[in-house]
């Protein structure tokens, strides 16, 4: 047969070919733990959690998935063991990002993110996680507190085969600013708990997906790299801004007094 002939009988293949198949949904269950790593049961729990979509059942035992099923497969586990996420804070960050943007403004997206340096790409050789217990006993903060920290998902953590418990060393901060909330004697004079950071993170939060609204459709009219640029130039400005309209209101509020 000849090389034209076969093209052929692939095109005649793929038009008559399932819709599934024509759209990319041709790998089974063993395809998806091969190219993920993953074994079949973590598949299926992420399945039952939302957390991945399920596959397109072909018969009582058959399913078949797609790019995006590897691609989402891939993204939790980044966000698990590099980002320390929780399950539960990983099905919300994925669901608000599934509402919040199109396909076309998400691939835009991804490569703004390619182009950011502010993400802190690490270096060859940087340690992406940390000793937790080392960490408290460098910056002053009690188990008991991490682990609330933890429990309320102020703070990832995951434990390893030695059983040590690791976080990531982007988060450290979050422990040292504790430790001054400690050493200020917040906790005793006005007693500040962990649980009221939490209150801290839901307004960061917030803010955060009122400026993924307000942009989503505007920075997708530049080009990737100019967008990237900005979004550089604009962070320590909005930190900046952040900074006085909270100093400003909490003097109005005592001006206010009387």
């Amino acid at each position: 047969m000849t090389g034209a002939a076969v093209a052929t009988v692939r095109a005649v293949a793929a038009v008559d070919a399932p819709a599934d198949a024509r759209e990319g949904w041709t790998l089974r269950m063993k395809d998806l733990c091969d190219l993920t790593g993953l074994p079949r049961q973590v598949v299926h729990f992420y399945i039952q959690q939302g957390l991945l979509p399920p596959g397109r059942k072909t018969g009582r035992n058959t399913a078949f998935y797609g790019p995006s099923h590897v691609e989402r497969l891939t993204l939790i586990r980044t966000l698990q063991h590099e980002r320390f996420l929780p399950l539960k804070a990983i099905r919300a960050l994925l669901d608000e990002t599934d509402a919040a943007f199109s396909p076309a403004q998400r691939s835009f997206l991804l490569g703004v993110k390619q182009r950011l340096d502010v993400l802190g790409r690490d270096a060859p050789g940087a340690k992406a996680a940390v000793d937790a217990d080392e960490v408290l006993l460098r910056v002053g903060v009690g188990r008991d507190d991490f682990d609330r920290m933890v429990e309320k998902g102020i703070l990832g953590a995951r434990t390893d085969a030695t059983g040590r418990t690791l976080i990531a060393e982007g988060d450290v901060w979050i422990l040292q600013a504790w430790a001054e909330v400690l050493r200020l004697g917040f906790t005793d004079a006005m007693e500040i708990r962990v649980e009221d950071l939490a209150l801290v993170q839901e307004v960061a939060q917030d803010l955060f997906n009122r400026e993924a609204v307000l942009l989503a459709g505007r920075i997708e009219r530049m080009e990737p790299e100019r967008a990237a640029a900005m979004i550089e130039r604009a962070l320590p400005l909005v930190h900046s801004l952040l900074i006085g309209f909270h100093t400003a209101k909490i003097k109005d509020f005592f001006a206010s007094l009387s």
